[in-house]
């Protein structure tokens, strides 16, 4: 395989799967982790690296190191390697996206941005996704007429704090994840709800299917559902782990215990809650972006650029949803014809937030 994004979460847990089935690992990209990314170098000896910035390719122990956007896209062009496991965080990773499908190569996509800000261009029939939600959407599929799609949130770091708080917490709060351990920028759109916001267009592009919601369920069991026509429903509930959607993109099929089944009992019970706008300003787009999922480019280079200022302590917290929701306003029209025009707007996105 080609993992983009090797020493994040989900590529620690792809290469914990291409160790359980001795699957090869031909490309390893990464960022910053050069210790972490070393250590991988020497247990599964790929034939190309890359990393961020030219200036750490001295510390990285590999004799073929490429650096930066052009150094992922040359690795992807170089590799015999016909699967791409795209980890990426962010807007970064839709060039490989791009380049891996045009080449004929299948994608097992962590990297929900591809299909959020480029859906509209992405051809999805050589996609595999592997955030739980979507897996948890295509497990569930059948012959049976579908009515709804539901995926499941945990409601983030500050579900229950008391909403006249909101406005004054810290980074360090914001990062205290209720649930799991995940990446900085992931826990906060966790927070924000912008996670799942994206995640809902993400499967609108995937399944091609306008009824679709949100709930929260605060033990992360239940990853999502599907309402069918007959009336009935069906659940995905599965311990919150990524080995088991990452396992079925690389392999196809799976007969091997991947994790230990969910012992209902022990859990007791299950809380449900709706998502509300007062908690999650973003929120109050959701049915609109739906209609419109082009406009996902917008919010999501707002968002990114709203991120960094808060870990810069520019900005409040609140902040970050005000943010985006005025470059959503602001970008309205925006309607792309092509790939190019995606490029564009997230350009002028940003540039407008920075100002």
């Amino acid at each position: 395989m080609i993992l983009l994004g090797s020493t994040g979460s989900i590529g620690v847990n792809a290469l914990n799967i291409a160790r359980k089935f001795d699957l090869e690992v031909d490309v390893l990209v990464a960022g910053n982790s050069i210790a972490l990314l070393n250590e991988q170098i020497k247990e599964f000896h790929p034939s190309i690296v890359v990393i961020a910035n030219k200036e750490s390719v001295k510390d990285v122990q590999h004799h073929n190191v490429l650096y930066g956007e052009e150094g992922i896209l040359e690795a992807i062009n170089k590799s015999n390697s016909q699967s791409v496991v795209n980890a990426l965080v962010g807007y970064v990773g839709l060039k490989p996206t791009l380049e891996s499908i045009k080449l004929g190569k299948k994608v097992a996509l962590a990297n929900k941005e591809s299909l959020v800000v480029g859906g509209k261009f992405v051809d999805t029939s050589n996609i595999t996704p592997i955030d739980s939600e979507h897996f948890g959407l295509w497990y569930l599929l059948s012959d049976k007429k579908i009515d709804k799609m539901t995926i499941t949130a945990s409601g983030g770091s500050f579900r229950d704090t008391p909403l006249d708080m909101l406005q004054n917490v810290t980074i360090q709060q914001a990062l205290n994840h209720p649930n799991w351990s995940m990446g900085k920028k992931i826990t906060i759109d966790s927070a924000t709800m912008t996670n799942k916001l994206f995640e809902l267009l993400e499967a609108k592009w995937l399944f091609d299917i306008d009824n679709l919601d949100a709930i929260m369920e605060t033990k992360s069991i239940i990853h999502a559902l599907i309402d069918f026509k007959d009336g009935s429903s069906t659940a995905h509930i599965a311990s919150a782990d990524m080995k088991l959607p990452i396992a079925y993109a690389l392999l196809g099929k799976v007969d091997d215990q991947i994790l230990k089944p969910v012992d209902l009992v022990s859990v007791g019970n299950l809380e449900f809650r709706s998502i509300e706008s007062s908690r999650y300003p973003i929120w109050q787009i959701k049915d609109d972006i739906l209609r419109k999922p082009h406009l996902g480019a917008v919010i999501n280079a707002a968002n990114e650029v709203a991120i960094a200022q808060f870990f810069e302590k520019k900005i409040s917290y609140m902040e970050i949803s005000k943010i985006s929701l005025s470059a959503y306003k602001k970008f309205y029209d925006y309607n792309p014809t092509s790939i190019d025009d995606v490029f564009e707007i997230d350009r002028e996105v940003r540039n407008f937030v920075l100002k």
